[in-house]
């Protein structure tokens, strides 16, 4: 089942070398063309080569919007890459938005949308045995790109892990 992703996911599991879990959980992730720049792929930044490796492969697609009024009423409450990122989704008929942002998802679901977050991608993975520990990668969120997880979340997430 295809997604569509804003740039948060992508990145932080390409900077924790996780990027894999995506093609694997949803075979192909498509994104607008500003959250390919927000990537800056071009950089040498931490996980830039395993984003071109995706992009490369065709499992990670960038499409152009479609409804440009859709986007731009998003924008009051959201960023570029999340806006443009919810009206892909819509454009392209795929209920299931990968993003982070708490009022980006609010937004999605409010449009009929699904929404999973790179903890959600994690929790999955750790169930079907892809990674060793749950804990590690989200220490590795926290410490690479640092990606807040309360502890209320992180003590949660684990315990869903069994961790």
């Amino acid at each position: 089942m295809p997604a569509v992703s804003d740039t948060s996911p992508v990145l932080g599991l390409a900077v924790i070398g996780h990027l894999d879990l995506l093609q694997e959980q949803f075979d192909e992730i498509f994104i607008p063309q500003t959250v390919l720049e927000e990537l800056k792929v071009d950089s040498s930044f931490k996980g830039a080569s395993e984003i071109r490796q995706a992009l490369g492969k065709s499992w990670l697609k960038v499409k152009a919007i479609q409804n440009k009024p859709l986007a731009q009423s998003l924008l009051l409450d959201l960023h570029q890459g999340e806006a443009e990122a919810i009206t892909l989704a819509i454009d392209l008929g795929i209920n299931l938005l990968v993003m982070d942002e708490k009022i980006g998802r609010e937004r999605a679901k409010d449009l009929g949308l699904k929404t999973v977050g790179m903890l959600g991608v994690l929790l999955n993975a750790k169930k079907h045995g892809r990674i060793k520990s749950l804990k590690d990668a989200m220490t590795a969120l926290r410490d690479e790109i640092g990606f807040f997880i309360s502890e209320d979340l992180y003590r949660r997430f684990l315990a869903q892990a069994g961790e």
